[in-house]
């Protein structure tokens, strides 16, 4: 079990509480640590503190860093939030990698509380009120690693009594009295004065609040699955509405949110209530250029700013390494990158290859009868057909998935992890990735 320690008392207390327990849960426990590089000499003293740490208690520590301010700027996001994606990246690479069963993060009922709040005033329905999930899966659910938060019920006061009862020291992040970011201002402000006025255990209330709406969501989830298939036509994009307008409110909402998540559009209440409202639009603009339609029997997704190509044809494409390609047919491109290995935990661990096993040029591609790919944590190759045939693809989206060759080797398939005699060798100074990204 990793156990990931940033240096603040709430890791720390994790930390320790599991050294005290490892006998108990009969565990091995190691320290993950992710420098973020945002504060300086301050971010160096908190690792040197967490390997510190690691050493008095006989702990293998494993350590990175990477570049959250550049990470952010190329990606249009806060600093929060880009930090957390790295930070997380990493964690899933440990665990991709098999090195660790799973990671135990130091989240608390105060951090619930928090994040409960934030997305309540940011319009969260039940899936964002389910906060922070106790238990992560990384990988799928046929895999049995994930992310751990064993703290989510304790409050932060009680682990900074226990640590000074204990004698263990630990280290004040100065950013976290910043008040130019929200969650410090709900942590130092908002909930302070919530429980001065209205409701002294304000931050139970939430982190139960969190707890019932993480039940519900699983529950919808489960009925959405039961029914979206008898209603949405993936390669048409379209909803049937005779049998979408047979069910209840709650769940027809859930399912129109559901199909269009299947074409990665992400609608806000506005825009579900333009489809579903009491006086509903025939047609109306959606988010990332996307419209719907209202024709007979049928709610109709479209992207008229993109001219497909037929959807029985073929595509192929050079690309270079390193280069990027757009893939028109599918709306989306492909990128390749060689970088320095220090940078790989901002990349998906199973898009990674040694760039000397493979061409200077690669070509995308529409997979083609006969091909066949072997992917990592497999016994065999197998064919591409028979792979896709697992998803349950359909029509067009399954004729056009997109496949990536290295001369008559096909090396990387959407959704599968890359060929493990491919990936780099131990101690590689660099990598080389393959990533698709949304048309440009």
């Amino acid at each position: 079990m990793g156990v990931a320690v940033s240096g603040g008392a709430d890791s720390v207390a994790l930390l320790r509480l599991l050294l005290e327990l490892r006998s108990q849960l009969g565990v091995v426990l190691s320290v993950v640590h992710f420098n973020h590089g945002l504060r300086g000499a301050e971010s160096e003293a908190d690792e040197q503190f967490v390997a510190q740490l690691a050493q008095q208690n006989g702990l293998e520590l494993r350590c990175n860093r990477g570049d959250v301010m550049n990470y952010a700027a190329s990606r249009h996001l806060s600093t929060e939030a880009a930090a957390r994606q790295l930070r997380y990246q990493y964690f899933r690479g440990l665990l991709g990698e098999k090195r660790l069963n799973c990671i135990a993060t130091g989240h608390t009922l105060d951090d619930q509380a928090e994040t409960v709040l934030l997305k309540l005033v940011r319009g969260a329905g039940t899936r964002g009120l389910a906060g922070i999930y106790p238990r992560l899966p990384v990988g799928g659910s046929q895999i049995s690693v994930a992310i751990v938060r064993p703290l989510l019920s304790t409050r932060r006061s009680r682990l900074e009594a226990y640590l000074k009862e204990i004698g263990q020291e630990w280290r004040e992040d100065s950013s976290n009295r910043d008040l130019r970011h929200a969650r410090n201002r709900v942590r130092l402000g908002i909930v302070p004065r919530l429980e001065r006025s209205l409701n002294p255990a304000v931050r139970e209330t939430l982190a139960e609040t969190a707890e019932i709406a993480r039940a519900e969501e699983e529950y919808w989830q489960a009925e959405v699955a039961r029914v979206l298939p008898t209603l949405w036509e993936a390669d048409r994009r379209i909803l049937q509405v005779s049998e979408l307008g047979r069910l209840a409110l709650a769940l027809r909402r859930r399912v129109v949110r559901a199909a269009a998540e299947c074409l990665g559009l992400h609608l806000e209440f506005k825009h579900v209530e333009e489809i579903l409202g009491p006086r509903p639009a025939k047609s109306s603009m959606l988010p990332g250029g996307w419209v719907f339609s209202r024709t007979d029997g049928a709610l109709q997704f479209d992207r008229p700013d993109r001219k497909e190509k037929a959807a029985n044809s073929d595509y192929e494409y050079a690309m270079a390494v390193p280069g990027l390609v757009q893939v028109p047919e599918i709306q989306a491109c492909f990128e390749a990158a060689v970088i320095r290995a220090v940078a790989a935990p901002g990349y998906n661990p199973d898009q990674v290859f040694d760039p000397a096993l493979l061409g200077k040029e690669l070509t995308v591609r529409n997979w083609r009868a006969g091909d066949r790919f072997w992917p990592a944590h497999s016994k065999s190759p197998k064919k591409v057909k028979e792979l896709l045939q697992d998803r349950k693809l359909t029509g067009s989206v399954r004729k056009l998935w997109p496949v990536v060759a290295s001369g008559p080797e096909i090396v990387w398939v959407r959704g599968f992890p890359a060929p493990a005699r491919l990936r780099p060798r131990e101690g590689a100074t660099e990598i080389l990735t393959i990533r698709e990204h949304s048309e440009l």
